[in-house]
């Protein structure tokens, strides 16, 4: 049965992958539709009103509307056949055969051909939600390596139970919450928590799924099947998010569900109650009927809504703001407090290197030493530390080099064993290291690396996220306006601390999981 339930995972992944292979060509299909559709509306604009080719410009106008209301039609239709529902699409298509009827077909060209684009812009921001959210699954892997009587077997992440054991490779992501039984690393924690640096894992530990293990090896015991991570909640709650609608396209949702048959009634009422009532000429309240089905489309208020809407999400995205659903598009009036994520909105999420502390040794000579070392390593740190250096001549020969498991590297220079790593490391080498530039340094919200050799510490390099160029003056133009800010963050409360006191941002909230940012939000 297990089984069976992970062959229809498997193919509902693959047909997810199918299903955006086929929107994305469905959207490309849409585009020239719309294009096309331009070009022939413009064409019959030209010959109704400048050439005065009548005839032609109403072929024109009959082909812009078979091309752009197709689907309008198809769906208004269906509706009122299957669901006995009349729908705005049903309005517009009659409004647009009733402009064709009383000599007016630029209108209903027109008409459809707006509603065609609105729904099409609707369409592609529900796209945008779904590929949001698609990223977000393949932060996690699809198959777990796991250790099953003595042996190392390979299954669907939907088959682990809780309780069974997890191996970890250097460089391998996580694929399930669980707790670390065996092995020391640090690990990625980014794409979950926000934290810049690497969070050191150890037994006892707790890990999650889609953080990345950088070097160690590690055993997990799982505590959290695959619909129950840290992960799969973060999904919920981006999908919960963007199902939420603003208060106008709820308005709107009403409205249509009373107006259409309210506007066909009464059409329907002004065609027959003054020729049957009253014995006045049909064909003329037929036609000031279709004129009522015409003036009364309410193509201005369906159109103008998801338009506005869509619109002000890509302008947001185009200037690095995502917003999660077009209900906080009309809220942004009334803010009163900012709430910032740390990592890649207030900083880079890029480690750099901000001070070299010599203890002894020139500083160039101990980030030659550092950098030498770390080239190795594809530690996130390390990577900082070479980029420092970003020369390749200068680095030095390498000889026995060793990557200790969440604590460093060690290698001989010119016959001579150097370390480089943690204050950990250097602690269980007996060495002594200074105290009280590492106090002062990582009160400021700064990660230590200390450079050694067999008998001392010869300097300390410190790395911290790089601050974006816009973030202090966007916190003090903020503060201007009288506009609360709040950064909320993954980090240890001393990080945050200092990155919050160098940005000038008004209140911080450390320590925190996604989910309990969420739940900050709501008290904001």
């Amino acid at each position: 049965m297990r089984g069976n339930h992970a062959e229809i995972e498997e193919c509902c992944t693959v047909c997810d992958g199918e299903s955006l292979e086929e929107e994305s060509g469905g959207k490309s299909k849409k585009i020239i539709l719309i294009v096309l559709s331009a070009i022939l509306l413009s064409i019959g604009l030209i010959f109704e009103f400048i050439l005065k080719w009548r005839m032609l410009a109403e072929i024109l106008f009959l082909v812009t509307a078979a091309i752009s209301g197709y689907s309008i039609v198809k769906e208004g239709l269906s509706s009122l056949i299957f669901r006995k529902k009349l729908s705005i699409d049903f309005l517009i298509m009659i409004a647009a055969v009733g402009s064709f009827f009383i000599g007016h077909g630029e209108e209903g060209a027109a008409v459809i051909f707006l509603f065609y684009v609105a729904e099409f812009l609707e369409s592609y921001a529900a796209e945008r939600a779904r590929k949001s959210i698609a990223s977000l699954m393949e932060l996690a892997p699809e198959v777990a390596t796991v250790k099953r009587d003595g042996d190392e077997v390979k299954v669907p992440v939907s088959e682990v139970d809780v309780n069974e054991i997890l191996i970890i490779r250097p460089g391998e992501k996580i694929p399930l919450d669980g707790e670390v039984i065996q092995g020391v690393s640090t690990v990625n924690q980014a794409p979950i928590t926000g934290e810049s640096a690497p969070v050191m894992k150890e037994i006892g530990d707790v890990v999650y799924a889609g953080t990345i293990n950088n070097e160690g090896f590690l055993e997990v015991k799982v505590t959290k099947r695959s619909d129950e991570t840290m992960l799969s909640k973060i999904i919920k709650l981006v999908e919960e998010a963007q199902k939420i609608k603003s208060p106008t396209e709820k308005f709107i949702d009403r409205f249509s569900k009373y107006y259409t048959p309210s506007v066909i009634f009464l059409a329907l009422c002004v065609a027959t109650i003054p020729s049957f009532v009253f014995g006045l000429p049909f064909n003329e309240w037929l036609y000031k009927a279709l004129v009522l089905l015409v003036v009364s489309c309410p193509c201005a208020l369906a159109i103008s809504t998801p338009v506005a809407m869509v619109s002000g999400i890509t302008s947001g995205a185009r200037n690095g703001v995502l917003i999660k659903g077009s209900a906080y598009v009309e809220e942004i009036n009334k803010i009163k407090v900012f709430a910032f994520d740390k990592t890649g909105t207030l900083t880079e999420g890029r480690l750099e290197v901000t001070d070299v502390i010599s203890l002894g040794h020139p500083e160039e000579e101990i980030l030659r030493i550092a950098a030498s070392l770390e080239t190795m390593s594809e530690h996130p740190i390390a990577k900082a530390i070479v980029e420092k250096i970003n020369k390749e001549e200068m680095l030095k020969d390498v000889k026995d080099f060793r990557a200790i498991a969440g604590k460093g590297v060690m290698g001989k220079i010119n016959g001579e064993t150097y370390y480089v790593g943690s204050r950990r490391l250097f602690k269980e080498l007996s060495i002594d290291y200074p105290e009280e530039e590492a106090w002062k340094l990582e009160n400021e919200g700064k990660t230590l690396i200390f450079v050694g050799n067999e008998k001392r510490i010869i300097g300390v390099i410190a790395v911290m996220d790089k601050i974006r160029d816009s973030t202090i003056p966007t916190m003090a133009e903020l503060k201007r306006k009288g506009i609360k800010t709040v950064m909320i963050t993954g980090d240890n409360e001393r990080t945050a601390k200092a990155i919050a006191e160098r940005i000038g941002i008004a209140e911080y909230r450390a320590e925190l999981m996604p989910e309990d940012k969420v739940n900050i939000i709501e008290e904001l």
